[in-house]
């Protein structure tokens, strides 16, 4: 399986276009040791033609030309992008799918709360419906291993499981939807299993981190984690405001690398990345702090292989 980051930012990209944190105006200046990101997206694909993305990000579209493999191949009108996984509603999650909405066959595997959030509350997806098996949507549960398929029904090879990893919605969602709403599928991690019988964990939200979650990740072969905030009072402390990281549903880095310092198998790459984090500086104690502890910062455009 081959897995493409095609972004790694958090929601707003980085620089973010209404932030002038320290980070932000040094990259705009020129001044700052360290690359620009789109937001968090990534690609997998088993025999890199057909292409399933992890969500689908604002910036969609720009990551899209900038990746050939994702490129049209045949005739007027065609994409190998094959599908999604929706692992949440948040809008930096699923605002993408409104970029594919060119009449191009694709399936949506995500869990049943959050395809009525898209298809049931909001008008806007009604986009993706407008001509019989535009977009397929098919249901999974946490917990449960389901195939990667394409819109027409074909098996990728490649299967998937989610775990749930926490029980907030996006504040968009009426309160009219949300008894209706399972707690258990609100923010999902993934864990992906292409034929070579090799592990990817995904997990871009991360409110704590539990012995299970320890347990699924030492199985793992490449770990992307949440890596949004340093500390969980980054945003009040430079905007003066604002929730902490863990109410936003994210452990900061300065938490996890302590919590899975003791992982010793996969590959640890840290994406999601906050404008606001220290770490994006490469000059910077925080990102030496993370490189001495074995982890990796992902930038866009990287790939490697499972």
């Amino acid at each position: 399986m081959r897995v493409k980051i095609l972004g790694s930012a958090a929601g707003g990209g980085f620089p973010q276009w209404n932030c002038a944190c320290p980070n932000c105006h040094a990259l705009r200046t020129g001044a700052f040791p360290g690359k620009a990101r789109t937001q968090t997206q990534i690609a997998v694909s088993a025999d890199g033609k057909n292409w399933f993305l992890l969500g689908a990000s604002p910036d969609l579209r720009a990551q899209i030309e900038a990746t050939p493999e994702l490129h049209p191949r045949e005739g007027v009108r065609q994409s190998p992008i094959a599908g999604a996984v929706l692992c949440n509603a948040d809008v930096d999650h699923v605002l993408g799918l409104l970029l594919l909405r060119e009449l191009q066959p694709l399936r949506v595997h995500t869990a049943d709360s959050i395809r009525r959030i898209l298809t049931e509350d909001n008008s806007m997806f009604a986009m993706l419906q407008r001509t019989p098996n535009q977009v397929t949507w098919t249901q999974f549960a946490p917990g449960t291993a389901f195939p990667l398929l394409n819109p027409t029904g074909e098996d990728s090879g490649m299967r998937c499981r989610a775990l749930s990893l926490g029980s907030h919605y996006p504040a968009y969602v009426s309160q009219r939807r949300r008894p209706d709403l399972i707690p258990s599928e609100a923010s999902l991690g993934l864990i992906l299993e292409p034929p070579s019988g090799r592990r990817l964990a995904y997990m871009p939200a991360v409110p704590q981190i539990d012995d299970a979650l320890l347990h699924e990740f030492e199985s793992a072969d490449v770990l992307l984690f949440d890596g949004t905030f340093w500390t969980d009072d980054e945003l009040i402390r430079i905007q003066g405001s604002g929730q902490t990281a863990q109410q936003m549903g994210h452990v900061p880095v300065s938490a996890s690398l302590e919590k899975l310092a003791q992982l010793r198998r996969p590959r640890k790459i840290y994406l999601h990345i906050n404008n606001t984090n220290p770490m994006l500086n490469g000059a910077g104690p925080e990102y030496r702090q993370v490189r001495e502890a074995g982890w990796e910062i992902a930038e866009d455009g990287w790939q490697f292989d499972l």
